[in-house]
Formats: structure tokens, C-alpha cells, sequence
């Protein structure tokens, strides 16, 4: 006979059920996490909450709108990648995620060749840089969609032509908002970090999303 497993619903009352049922049981009443970004990266900081998710690349236009400053167009931009999944995912909790930086007043995106990895790195070199990443959660059950910008700045310490032009060779920052990789060789970049969630700066803010999950009544501690 299988074992059975106690089954504990937010109003606190368990139910005992074999394993089997109860793992069925919980597809059923609990949406699955989808994770709107094909980023290694990105999968790497969800994987850390613990908790079960997919991924699929979202198909949205990144083009900045006329006049857009950088936190309209990463909160724009971040629920555009999550709510373009909702039709194929329609019993989903969503999460897209969007990050560009600020420098010296200049928004900038990823740098996709070498040459505009270094200059975004010449221009950064002694600056103090600001990353803002769009994160929103789409219930695309319900339609509720929660979304927030969160702010993270990097101190940039002064780097020669050489230092830069060995970083971009072996990390090939190529896919990366701001040219750099700060999981990796990234961090001999800088001189301060300020924020508060370091994971902001790789692209997933953690904090933020474990209390937008709560509030759709997921915590991998509970």
C-alpha cells in the first residue's frame, strides 16, 4: 500500500492522501510557475526559491516608445514578455522580467558585439551606473498582474583599455545589460555595489517576487 501524505490547506485543515493522489491532487489546484526568459541566468537565481517552474521564450518587440525613460520601459516591457505567454499558458503564474542601465543619462541595452561591449565599458569605466530591472507576475487565471522597478547601482572603478579589452574577451558580454557578467569575472569591475537584492543586478529580483508569489498564495517556506 503507499504510504499517504498530509495535506495542509491555507485554513489549516489536513487531509491524508497516498502519495500518488496527492501529487496529482496538487497539479490540479496549484498553477504552475512559467518563467518567461529562455536565460540561463535567470533560471539559475528561480531555481534557487525551490519551487517547480517551466520556461518559454516570450515574443515581444523591445523597441524603447518615443520618450520612454528606463523604468516605464522595463515595467512595460516586463509584463509585455509575461502576458505574451498568456494564451498558450492559460492557467499560469508568469513571470517576465526585463533590465536595461542608465549611464550618464543614456539608456542602454545589451551590446550584442564586441566593439559596443567595450565602449559601453569605456563609458561606464569611473562611473556610477544605474540598472533598472522591470519584474511582473501575470495570474493568467485570474489576470491579475502585479508588476514593480527595482533600482540597483553599480560603482564602476576606473578601467584601462586593456582591463576591459581581456574582460570582454573571456566573458563575451555580449547578451548582458551594461557589458558585464557580475556572477563571473564581472565583479573585478567595480568598485561598490548598492541595492537591495544582488540578484536585481543578474537580472531576477528575488525578494520582489517572493512577495508578489505570496500574494498568489506560494512560499517555498510554507
Amino acid at each position: 500500500m503507499a504510504p499517504f501524505t498530509n495535506i495542509r490547506f491555507q485554513s489549516g485543515e489536513q487531509f491524508k492522501m497516498s502519495d500518488l493522489f496527492a501529487l496529482w491532487f496538487v497539479e490540479k489546484i496549484m498553477q504552475q510557475i512559467l518563467l518567461a526568459s529562455t536565460s540561463i541566468y535567470r533560471q539559475q537565481l528561480l531555481e534557487k526559491l525551490h519551487l517547480p517552474f517551466i520556461c518559454a521564450a516570450p515574443q515581444t518587440d523591445e523597441t524603447p516608445l518615443p520618450g520612454e525613460n528606463a523604468e516605464a520601459l522595463v515595467l512595460r516591457l516586463a509584463a509585455a514578455k509575461a502576458q505574451s505567454l498568456a494564451l498558450s499558458y492559460p492557467d499560469h503564474l508568469i513571470i517576465g522580467s526585463d533590465q536595461v542601465c542608465v549611464i550618464n543619462g543614456n539608456i542602454t541595452g545589451k551590446p550584442h558585439t564586441v566593439d559596443n561591449a567595450c565602449k559601453q565599458l569605456h563609458h561606464a569605466s569611473g562611473q556610477r551606473v544605474t540598472f533598472y530591472t522591470g519584474l511582473a507576475l501575470y495570474n493568467s487565471r485570474s489576470r491579475q498582474l502585479q508588476t514593480l522597478c527595482e533600482p540597483f547601482h553599480v560603482h564602476f572603478r576606473e578601467l584601462t583599455a586593456s582591463e576591459i579589452a581581456t574582460y570582454v574577451e573571456r566573458e563575451q558580454p555580449l547578451n548582458c545589460a551594461g557589458s558585464f557578467k557580475s556572477e563571473g569575472l564581472g565583479i573585478a569591475l567595480f568598485q561598490q555595489l548598492e541595492g537591495r537584492d544582488p540578484n536585481t543586478l543578474i537580472g531576477l529580483p528575488l525578494i520582489a517576487l517572493l512577495a508578489m508569489l505570496r500574494v498568489e498564495g506560494i512560499n517555498p517556506l510554507a
